[in-house]
Formats: structure tokens, sequence, C-alpha cells
């Protein structure tokens, strides 16, 4: 009988994100890397929720700014453009506002 392991690769997968997402949210979250793939999952599945992920993602950046960690911000900058292009959901639109390419 041949047993075959999840991997943490799968579980990234499960939640709709990419690692590097998964890994702010788990930052932002203080959660182990699991953990914080079940709540990105959930949040993606909730009405805002990808605001709510944004959010996070914004906080870390800020975070990383305030410890003057540049290369972090840096990394953290590409993982909120890729987010935002990917989910535009993310993004509110309100008013006048039109949408970003």
């Amino acid at each position: 009988m041949q047993v075959s392991m999840i991997t943490i690769e799968d579980i990234i997968a499960f939640s709709g994100l990419s690692r590097d997402e998964v890994l702010a949210i788990a930052e932002h979250e203080h959660l182990p890397e699991v953990a914080a793939c079940a709540l990105a999952e959930y949040l993606m599945q909730q009405e805002h929720g990808a605001e709510r992920v944004r959010a996070m993602i914004v906080e870390d950046i800020r975070a990383a700014q305030e410890r003057g960690d540049k290369e972090h911000v840096k990394t953290l900058l590409h993982v909120l453009h890729h987010f935002v292009r990917s989910h535009r959901d993310a993004l509110p639109l309100s008013g006048g506002q039109t949408d970003v390419t």
C-alpha cells in the first residue's frame, strides 16, 4: 500500500494564493504557514476578504518600513502588486475612482 503525503505546496495551492502572499499573512497574524493557508482560503471566500488580505500586506509593509528593513519592504511591495493584479476585488472602487491597470 502506497501512502501519499500532502505537501506544503499542495496546501498553499488550496488557499488560492501564492506562497509569498501566504507568508505575508503568516507574518501579519504570527501564524505557522499551514494555519496561514487555512486563514487565506477562508478570507478569500468571504465578502471583502481580498480587501482584508491586501490590508494585511500593507500593514506588513508599514511594519517593515518602521524597522528600516528596506529589502523586506521591496519584497512585500512585489507581493502586494501581484496580489492586487490577481485579485481585483482587493481594491474597492468608490465614487469617481476608476479601475487601475
